[in-house]
């Protein structure tokens, strides 16, 4: 007999223009808000406003957010190395889009679309 596995997902859809105060934000990650005004000060958030009452984060800063918790939950890392991950992963996600570029264009100069 077949075995059956199953996944769940868990998944938030948020406009790029959506905008979050620093509560909201705090309810919508599962962060409180002194793990994200330490995030704030390590450079991985980066809020409109001067001060953490008026601070306004756009709908990117999000999905930063979770992807801090994860790391910080489940990987049980510290602000330093949360924010050298996922700098890289901001890097790798740049390179991988001019990859795709560069090919696209190499396709369009070829006629081809048999380089990858």
């Amino acid at each position: 007999m077949a075995q059956i596995t199953g996944y769940i997902f868990d998944a938030v859809v948020v406009e790029g223009d959506t905008a979050f105060t620093l509560p909201a934000l705090c309810r919508a990650c599962g962060l409180d808000s002194k793990q994200l005004m330490a995030l704030v000060a390590e450079g991985v958030l980066e809020p409109a406003g001067s001060a953490p009452q008026d601070w306004i984060f756009g709908g990117p800063s999000l999905r930063t957010a979770l992807a801090a918790q994860r790391l910080m939950h489940d990987l049980e890392m510290d602000l330093s190395g949360v924010a050298m991950v996922l700098d890289l992963l901001g890097e790798i996600a740049a390179l991988r889009s001019q990859l795709n570029r560069s090919c696209a264009m190499a396709d369009g100069w070829s006629g081809s679309t048999s380089l990858r």
